[in-house]
């Protein structure tokens, strides 16, 4: 019997095991997914083959990157299917081929700056574009900043600091931006998104969110109004890991941060069809089916602190849109 989750326009099957891996390979943690303009599925993962490219039925196509990201983290995909992948291990971003071929690098990899110096970068996590194709960085675990640079990897300019206050950041985690130019930030720590326009001033925060990680903008039809899809990690603490309401989840919500949808997230997480474990990266082809990858053998121990790693455990789910 399939599970559905969601309700209304925003109802969605969950697919079982549909990435179809070789033989003996593992993900282990997924950090990010994205789809490119062929349905195809790339999966930036911890395991020693840190990016696979599967088709849309889950079948295997080829894998790349071995031995050159250390902690996969932040998967972009812009419009001509160029690859943005930030490593929070390797504290760099490099912009890639649909083949793996590295076309630019922004940072030093392996060579963080000092903690918290607000310079670029110690422990990245995500990139998004602007329309004219700036590029914006979240930095992410060992800074309090967000980066902007040009076209061509030249830094512009940087915002933010340590703290609560709009404009400051506690884990800025992921960032995305729409095709107006505003950018929203995952302010993983302080609980929101913040919303800046594309030069860093700030406009308005989206509260009611437990440590939201991942961040997809659903842009739509040209006109329609977006819709973004955030995967909420839940509880980082053993006290309240099983409170209802607060576990592992997938928000949709429209351009005010206002609650479309949830998937999920009603009794703590788990390791079976319909349940989270700890949702890291999001993204949404052209059918409408969610990708969620979890970092879920990193988060394991504290969802379930009494409970060895289980052998099936899953890192990567595929939400198919019920029409």
């Amino acid at each position: 019997m399939s599970v559905i989750l969601g309700s209304g326009e925003h109802r969605y099957e969950v697919i079982d095991n549909w990435a179809k891996l070789p033989d003996g390979w593992s993900f282990k943690d997924v950090g990010a997914v994205a789809t490119d303009s062929k349905d195809q599925v790339y999966v930036f993962n911890r395991g020693e083959h840190p990016m696979m490219v599967f088709d849309r039925d889950g079948n295997f196509l080829r894998s790349w990157g071995e031995g050159q990201y250390p902690r996969a983290h932040g998967l972009h995909i812009d419009a001509d299917d160029t690859l943005y992948l930030t490593d929070d291990g390797g504290h760099v971003v490099r912009k890639c081929t649909t083949m793996g071929k590295i076309l630019m690098e922004i940072g030093t990899p392996g060579k963080p700056t000092p903690y918290m110096s607000g310079l670029p970068f110690h422990r990245c996590t995500h990139t998004a574009l602007s329309p004219t194709g700036d590029i914006y960085v979240s930095d992410g675990y060992g800074n309090a900043k967000v980066h902007k640079y040009s076209p061509d990897g030249k830094l512009i300019k940087s915002w933010g600091e340590p703290g609560t206050d709009p404009g400051q950041f506690n884990i800025v985690h992921n960032i995305v931006t729409d095709r107006d130019g505003w950018v929203y930030v995952a302010d993983r720590e302080n609980h929101r998104v913040q919303v800046f326009d594309g030069n860093g001033k700030y406009e308005a925060q989206w509260n009611n969110m437990h440590r939201p990680c991942g961040l997809f903008c659903n842009l739509g039809s040209p006109g329609a109004q977006p819709e973004f899809i955030i995967g909420e990690l839940g509880s980082g603490a053993r006290v309240n890991r099983l409170h209802p309401g607060i576990g592992p989840r997938i928000s949709i919500v429209d351009k005010k941060g206002a609650v479309i949808s949830r998937l999920g997230g009603q009794d703590g997480p788990g390791n079976v069809t319909g349940k989270f474990i700890a949702p890291h990266g999001v993204a949404l082809d052209r059918h409408g089916d969610i990708y969620v990858g979890e970092v879920s053998f990193t988060d394991w121990p504290t969802t379930h602190p009494d409970e060895p790693i289980p052998v099936n455990l899953r890192s990567l789910q595929k939400l198919r849109k019920v029409k």
